[in-house]
C-alpha cells in the first residue's frame, strides 16, 4: 500500500548512482542511533511525525497498521511480537492473526483488546486522530512515512530497534543495500528505456522522481518517463502518457477493481494507441510486490531489471 504523504522532499540523490550513496550514507547507524537509550533497556525513538516515542522496554505486542512495516518485522525475525494486522497484511506468518480492519481506519475496539505496547501507525499529516486517541489512552504509537528508498532503511532501523533486533535489522539492510547494488552494477551502461508505472488508472496516477518507485526502476535499468513531475504520486492526464509514450508499462496486479487488467486497457482509447500496449511491452508485477517499500524491495527491482534487461540476468 503506498504512503498517502504527498509532499516533495530534497534528498539530493542522484540517480543512477543512489545506491553507492546508499552505502555510505546508510552504512553507519551513530547518527541513526543517537537517540537510543541507556543500557537498561529503555528506548527512546523519534518517529516519522517527529514525536518522541519512549518505551521502557522493547516492545512485546505490536500491531502493525501497515503491511510494508509487518513484513520487515517477519523479515527481521520478531513474527512473535506481532498480535495485530490490517485486512491487507498476507502471508503464512501473519494469515493466523487477528485483524484491526484497515490501516488507516482500524477499529479502535479490536486494536484495544489486543492490549499492544505498540501501535505502528501511517504518518498521514493530516490527520492525527488515531496517534491522539492512542496517546489518550497510553498506548506507544510510533508513526511512519516512506516516500523513497532511504526511508526504508530508516524503517528497518527504527523498527530493529523498537523491537530489540538491532543485528537483524544491520543484517536486513546490509543485504538489502548488497541486491540494490549488484542489480544497478548489471545494468551499467546498457540504453535505459522508459517505464511509465501506473499506480492507478481513473484519473492516471503514476510515481514522481523522489519516490522508491522512480529510483527502483532507475536501479533496474529504466528511467521513469515523468521523472520532471512535481509532486511524489501524481494525477497525469491519458494525453501525456500517450504523447510522451513510454518504452514500457509497468502494471501492478491485485489492485481491487481491476484498474490494472491489461486485456481491458488495451481496447481502451489512448491506451490502445501507446507502442508498448500494441507491441507487448507490458510488466507485469504483484502490487503486494511492488507497492510495499520493505524488506522485498530488491526482489521487486530484480523483476523489473529481468523485464527491461532480460540479457542482464545472471544465470
Amino acid at each position: 500500500m503506498l504512503s498517502t504523504t504527498s509532499h516533495r522532499r530534497t534528498r539530493g540523490v542522484l540517480l543512477p548512482l543512489l545506491f553507492l550513496s546508499l552505502l555510505a550514507a546508510c552504512g553507519g547507524d551513530g547518527a541513526a542511533r543517537a537517540d537510543d537509550a541507556p543500557a537498561d533497556g529503555a528506548i527512546s525513538r523519534v518517529d516519522d511525525a517527529g514525536r518522541t516515542v519512549r518505551l521502557p522496554r522493547p516492545a512485546r505486542r505490536i500491531v502493525s497498521l501497515i503491511p510494508s512495516a509487518t513484513e520487515t518485522l517477519v523479515a527481521l525475525g520478531a513474527t512473535d511480537l506481532l498480535v495485530g494486522r490490517t485486512d491487507f497484511d498476507h502471508g503464512p506468518e501473519v494469515d493466523g492473526l487477528p485483524s484491526v480492519g484497515g490501516g488507516m481506519d482500524p477499529s479502535m475496539e479490536a486494536l484495544l483488546a489486543l492490549r499492544p505496547d505498540l501501535v505502528l501507525g501511517w504518518e498521514t499529516r493530516g490527520d492525527a486522530s488515531i496517534t491522539r486517541r492512542l496517546t489518550e489512552l497510553g498506548i506507544p504509537a510510533f508513526m511512519v512515512s516512506i516516500e523513497d528508498t532511504s526511508d526504508v532503511f530508516r524503517s528497518v532501523d527504527n523498527l530493529g530497534r523498537l523491537t530489540g533486533r538491532d543485528a537483524a535489522a544491520d543484517s536486513l539492510a546490509a543485504a538489502l543495500r548488497l541486491q540494490l547494488a549488484e542489480l544497478s552494477a548489471s545494468v551499467a551502461g546498457r540504453p535505459r528505456p522508459t517505464v511509465f508505472f501506473l499506480v492507478w488508472n481513473d484519473p492516471p496516477m503514476t510515481a514522481g522522481p523522489e519516490t522508491f518507485i522512480s529510483q527502483l526502476v532507475e536501479v533496474a535499468g529504466g528511467r521513469n518517463v515523468f521523472a520532471d513531475a512535481g509532486s511524489d504520486w501524481p494525477n497525469v492526464s491519458l494525453e501525456a502518457i500517450v504523447r510522451r509514450d513510454p518504452d514500457f508499462l509497468v502494471l501492478p496486479q491485485g489492485e481491487k477493481g481491476g484498474a490494472h487488467d491489461v486485456a481491458r486497457l488495451r481496447g481502451e482509447p489512448g491506451w490502445r494507441e501507446m507502442r508498448a500496449m500494441r507491441e507487448g511491452r507490458t510488466i507485469l508485477v504483484p502490487s503486494d510486490l511492488m507497492n510495499r517499500p520493505g524488506p522485498h524491495m530488491g526482489e521487486a527491482a530484480r523483476r523489473l531489471r529481468d523485464a527491461l534487461h532480460p540479457g542482464a540476468a545472471q544465470p
